[in-house]
């Protein structure tokens, strides 16, 4: 409750949901029905209010949470569209476990086309019915091809498009590669009934180029859902490097970014099927969201439900993009580097014996 209280202390609210003073008690429907989820363990909720000028009032919300089940973010997308959120972020993969801990052939049947998946299903419906736009990170099918991602379902039920994450990462419990084909889509932005979002996942995090194409391609907001924790073979706590490289993003960009992760222990037991692998990553949570120049406005704590609350003026933002003169000052001409392959060094020709014969002859 603490981190309730010192979350909305911070609230600006224009409209939508209720009225929030700095420093006062939480009102009703905070008081009585988030915490009451909050309390269960099934939500670490992340909102935001996002302010635009040219079309009103745009709440935007992302949640975090331990993996409970769809019917459970069901019922949070609900109750953040019945504060006024126009934007819902759902955590990386919540229909499941983060099955990628561990390596099991039989998990390849989680993955699903779009059209059957029933989370990106029942999503369309809802958005639909609440008139919300929602990214849905799911385990995609595409023939023999397997994807991690994301369906972005804009206020009217229709899917806009799909992002297939673009980098795949492969570490100790992190087992990404042993699922998932690298993405073909490239970096994409929608242009939703609210706001244009960029949305990347998890790993393409740490890439700045990701970022910065989604920038470039017009986005106003960029979303992360993740599932990231604990690192127990390098025995490094990952997660203030990850918030930085985030923030690094948003500063570069002049562009807020919206990070959400899992929270929670999920252990894996020692069995024949994944070569008696026992292990265990502690999610960490740490939900934030930046200012338009990488400030962390909103933070979430790291084992422990939440709700953070801000607010964006999105042409107040676009007018400081553009004011700062970082994107005219480009010089894409010399950044051709970038996406050249490293060039190969070979070592100098070793002699065959004869030839060093004949040389010593010559000489």
């Amino acid at each position: 409750v603490s981190v309730l209280v010192a979350t909305v202390r911070a609230l600006k609210m224009h409209g939508g949901g209720p009225k929030v003073t700095p420093g006062a008690p939480l009102p009703k429907e905070y008081t009585e029905e988030n915490l009451e989820l909050l309390e269960k363990g099934t939500c670490n909720l992340f909102h935001h209010v996002n302010t635009i000028k040219k079309s009103g009032i745009n709440p935007v919300v992302c949640i975090n949470r331990f993996y409970t089940d769809t019917d459970a973010e069901i019922e949070l997308v609900r109750r953040a569209a019945a504060d006024g959120a126009q934007i819902i972020l759902l955590p990386e993969l919540f229909e499941n476990r983060y099955f990628c801990q561990e390596r099991r052939y039989e998990s390849y049947a989680l993955a699903t086309s779009p059209a059957e998946n029933p989370a990106v299903r029942q999503m369309q419906a809802l958005a639909a019915e609440l008139g919300v736009v929602i990214p849905v990170s799911f385990y995609e099918r595409a023939g023999t091809a397997l994807y991690n991602s994301v369906a972005v379902i804009d206020a009217d039920g229709s899917v806009c498009g799909i992002y297939r994450k673009t980098h795949i990462p492969d570490d100790h419990f992190y087992q990404e590669k042993f699922y998932f084909t690298p993405g073909d889509t490239g970096f994409r932005v929608w242009n939703t009934r609210y706001a244009r979002i960029g949305v990347g996942i998890c790993w393409d995090q740490w890439f700045p180029e990701a970022a910065r194409c989604m920038a470039l391609m017009g986005a106003e907001l960029l979303f992360y859902p993740t599932a990231i924790g604990s690192e127990p073979i390098l025995e490094v706590d990952s997660a203030p490097h990850w918030q930085r490289c985030m923030q690094g993003h948003s500063a570069a960009n002049l562009m807020p970014v919206i990070a959400a992760n899992r929270i929670g222990v999920e252990e894996i037991l020692p069995d024949a099927d994944n070569q008696q692998q026992s292990s265990s990553l502690n999610f960490y949570g740490t939900s934030f969201l930046t200012d338009g120049t990488g400030a962390v406005l909103e933070q979430l704590g790291r084992d422990k439900p939440g709700i953070a609350l801000a607010a964006y003026d999105l042409d107040e933002l676009e007018e400081q993009r553009m004011s700062w003169g970082v994107f005219r000052d480009r010089r894409p001409d010399c950044y051709r580097r970038i996406s050249e392959p490293a060039p190969v060094e070979l070592p100098a020709a070793a002699l065959h014996p004869a030839e060093k014969k004949a040389e010593a002859y010559l000489l």
